[in-house]
């Protein structure tokens, strides 16, 4: 019977053997589907009746109701902002800042748990029957299937932030997704735009954090708006003493990113009345301050103590503007300050080791409690500081990202010290022999010591290639011109530092001497260099040999330059070989008839 119905034409063998019926070309419709309805019998064989009769037709399962599609997205209007930079959102131009994506549409059921599966079902695979796959159960907060936890998620309010295109892609890659846009980017003027709020004598009290990077302290300190806050306070303090109304501003300056320095060797008050000192020299002897907070927000360091004192000085309606150069840390350490004071659902604002993540001013909720505010502000623009120079390959080589080491030399006259293609340290005179020079820059940057008659060959050979950044040989004239400034400076012990010759947005020489010293720094001009007193003393207890450091980038350009005068050489050996060569025989007998001639 079987191998008669293999014979028999394929209508007969799909009523005869069960098997499933063959795939169309058109695709079926489910069974809800109005054009179901439509679709015509199956083929009438004339001859059914001799084959016996047929099976009872089991009833047709109960149409299902079409899925309704869920409508409640997130509309994007024109007012809508990007919770995490704070731009403006549009869904009509990806190359415009702000482009947002909506998310595809869903079932309101997509996360449902599927059917128990029976084990008269003919439809599933022993597999599947015997347990080695479960669909619809996911293993999550012990053994809780998926979509329980994530409704559980969504009650807390941990759901996903919905951020425009470019801080999604700064979230996840860590970097900008449209480089051409970030030239559309609008630039922020603190003064500008909070200024006003700052100057005038009624409103909310204002409390302003002044962030500076510990690293860099000088170069990412705010000078303009510690300036504005102490013209503000002192032009209201008159009428604060009579009583009268006035909106007295405050300031809090904060030192972010401190795991960065050598904290070992550090005390918390020496760093304390550093960095009071050197931000009242930055801003001005009018600048009075609330406080000194130091803090790390990646480690959760002083991030309490800071939230307390923040909570007891803007009272229960001010507001807090948090202030500071770009790549400060504003964002990170606003996000620590949420996780601190216990905000329901996840940080919302973006983090990236990116400059100018931030793009407006962006109000972080539920942080300081009552009906007080806090406000995250864009990076403000610092043309002083090296970083605002330089690419974004650049600017890896150059970020400082894990605890600095100190690099020391023991230098004399004559000598002097690079920091990649950026910085030169000539030693021009000295009252003792020589001098202790510890550099305390980014490891990625490559060092090298020699002699000050060689500057200019390290210059024409070496800057772009050993000496990086900047990255290719081109690169050097667009940073600019090469300067020179001029320091004096003593000391009276061997052991440790006296003082720092600190370059913005790269890090700092610290000089170690008994004795007087005549330094010049060769630098890009309208590079901001101070001379300041020290802020690590220690030094390293190895010293660094003359020549270059040991990095990657030192021997990929040595690599390099070595192929490039191993093919000059070949070329000339070629060269040579050819004008060498024995003249073949037509021209010997060319040669030979002239003469003969």
């Amino acid at each position: 019977m079987l191998s008669r119905a293999r014979r028999l034409h394929p209508a007969l063998r799909r009523l005869l053997l069960p098997t499933a019926p063959a795939p169309s070309r058109a695709p079926p419709h489910p069974p809800h589907h109005p054009a179901a309805a439509q679709t015509s019998k199956p083929f009438q064989i004339p001859f059914r009746r001799h084959l016996g009769s047929p099976p009872p037709r089991t009833p047709p399962p109960a149409s299902q109701p079409p899925a309704v599609i869920s409508s409640e997205l997130p509309a994007v209007s024109a007012n809508s902002v990007c919770p995490g930079c704070g731009i403006t959102m549009q869904s009509s131009d990806p190359a415009l800042p702000g482009f947002f994506s909506l998310p595809s549409p869903k079932s309101p059921d997509y996360r449902a748990r599927l059917a128990p599966i029976t084990a008269d079902d003919t439809l599933i695979s022993a597999s599947l029957k015997s347990g080695q796959l479960r669909e619809g159960l996911e293993p999550s907060r012990g053994g809780e299937p998926a979509a329980a936890a994530a409704e559980t998620a969504e009650a807390k309010g941990e759901g996903k932030v919905l951020v425009c295109a470019r801080c999604h892609s700064l979230r996840h890659y860590g970097r900008v997704k449209h480089p051409d846009a970030e030239r559309l980017l609008p630039d922020f003027d603190f003064v500008a735009a909070v200024g006003p709020r700052l100057a005038s004598p009624s409103g909310a009290r204002s409390l302003v954090l002044l962030l500076a990077d510990a690293s860099d302290f000088d170069g990412s300190f705010p000078r303009a708006v510690a300036r504005l806050v102490a013209a503000a306070g002192e032009a209201h303090s008159a009428d604060w003493k009579h009583g009268a109304p006035a909106n007295l501003p405050r300031a809090l300056l904060v030192v972010t990113k401190l795991d960065l320095l050598p904290t070992p060797s550090l005390s918390p008050d020496d760093v304390h009345a550093w960095a009071h000192s050197r931000a009242r020299a930055g801003a001005g002897a009018d600048l009075r301050l609330a406080g000194v907070h130091l803090v790390s927000a990646a480690r959760g360091w002083g991030v309490r103590d800071l939230l307390d004192h923040v909570r007891e000085l803007a009272g229960a309606r001010g507001n807090v503007w948090a202030v500071g150069a770009r790549n400060v840390g504003k964002s990170t350490l606003l996000n620590a300050i949420a996780r601190c004071s216990g905000v329901v659902g996840r940080p919302t604002l973006t983090e990236a080791p990116v400059p100018g993540t931030t793009l407006d001013v962006i109000k972080v909720d539920g942080v300081l409690g009552a009906q007080a505010k806090l406000f995250d502000t864009p990076g403000l623009l610092h043309g002083h500081q090296l970083t605002s120079r330089l690419t974004s390959e650049e600017m890896k080589l150059v970020q400082v990202r894990k605890e600095m080491r100190p690099r020391t030399y023991r230098v004399k006259t004559g000598q002097s010290i690079h920091i990649g293609g950026l910085v030169r340290l000539d030693i021009e005179e000295l009252t003792v022999g020589s001098i202790y020079v510890t550099v305390w820059a980014s490891p990625l940057v490559p060092l090298h010591m020699g002699k000050t008659e060689n500057a200019e060959t390290m210059i024409k050979e070496h800057f772009g290639l050993q000496l990086q950044p900047p990255i290719g040989r081109g690169r050097v004239k667009e940073l600019g011109k090469w300067v020179r400034k001029e320091f004096k400076v003593s000391g009276n012990s061997w052991d440790t530092n006296s003082k720092d010759i600190a370059i913005a947005g790269l890090g700092w020489f610290g000089i170690g001497l008994k004795g007087e010293a005549v330094l010049g720094l060769w630098t890009y001009d309208g590079v901001d260099v101070v001379s300041r007193s020290s802020l690590v003393h220690e030094r390293a207890s190895i010293f660094e040999e003359a020549g270059f450091t040991v990095s990657q980038i030192v021997s990929q350009a040595d690599s390099i330059t070595n192929k490039l005068k191993g093919t000059k050489k070949t070329n000339k050996k070629k060269e040579s070989r050819t004008s060498t060569s024995p003249i073949t025989a037509p021209e010997a007998v060319k040669s030979a008839s002239t003469i003969d001639a």
